[in-house]
């Protein structure tokens, strides 16, 4: 299937001063940007034709392809000042890069790259700012049992707050960690079925529009993972994946069977 990301947001919470130049889905996690590993995560599922919406620093991410080098992460010999590679990292990649404008919402971002997908009926769809070790076969295998038109990862609450049980007269009754609560949140990897894009109008929204009008009619399928999954939508997020990057601890990383998984 081909891989639609979206790249082409402003990540104002991930960028450190407003003369940050550097796209979010540029920011490092150890020697390559975040963008990379999410290609890399759909590549060793066999999935490396991508789609790169791009829109507030795309002249980034392009500058980085066009001056790859695959030597930087892979074995290889130099022999009289001539290097032979070892191993690749994206030679078997195809990546079709589209401008699709810098205040375009992401569903309209979309829209702009329809014609791109070709012919085919089903494709994948990315945030680009999500790491995880979802078992992304699985999921598609399970998207087409249900019939659904499109399917989402769904994971359990991120977030370290805690709810409070508040009575009339101000008595706290209870206070439960928002990770206790039997709910699930948008995981941002999309499986989708060209249907879609009659639910999207224009400047519209993926999940508003689309998702929001699957929901409940049987048409929406949520593939539940408990396993890892870190968004890396903050500097400080970003910086956490960095450090576990240089510990070695690496759960994203399935093309790498020797990286450590994450202790529980």
């Amino acid at each position: 299937m081909k891989v639609v990301l979206f790249c082409g947001g402003y990540g104002m919470r991930m960028r450190s001063d407003r003369t940050d130049e550097i796209p979010k889905p540029m920011q490092m996690v150890g020697p390559r940007p975040l963008l990379w590993h999410i290609m890399k995560y759909y590549a060793h599922f066999g999935h490396t034709e991508f789609i790169l919406c791009l829109g507030y620093g795309g002249t980034k991410i392009k500058e980085f392809f066009l001056d790859y080098h695959e030597e930087a992460s892979n074995d290889f010999v130099m022999h009289r000042n001539r290097v032979e590679l070892l191993h690749t990292d994206i030679s078997d990649w195809s990546i079709t890069f589209v401008d699709t404008g810098l205040e375009s919402s992401i569903g309209e971002r979309l829209r702009r790259v329809r014609n791109y997908l070709g012919g085919d009926q089903h494709f994948l769809a990315n945030y680009a700012d999500v790491l995880t070790d979802a078992p992304l076969d699985r999921m598609i295998e399970r998207y087409h049992e249900s019939g659904a038109t499109a399917a989402l990862l769904v994971v359990p609450p991120q977030s370290s707050f805690h709810c409070v049980d508040l009575a009339e007269n101000g008595e706290i009754k209870e206070i439960v960690p928002v990770s206790h609560f039997p709910i699930w949140e948008n995981g941002g990897y999309f499986v989708l079925n060209r249907e879609i894009f009659e639910l999207l109008p224009p400047g519209g929204d993926l999940v508003t529009d689309v998702c929001g009008t699957l929901a409940g009619r049987g048409r929406l399928f949520g593939y539940r993972h408990d396993g890892f999954w870190k968004p890396a939508d903050t500097f400080k997020e970003r910086a956490e994946l960095d450090d576990n990057y240089a510990r070695g601890i690496r759960p994203w990383m399935l093309w790498e069977p020797t990286a450590v998984a994450v202790q529980s």
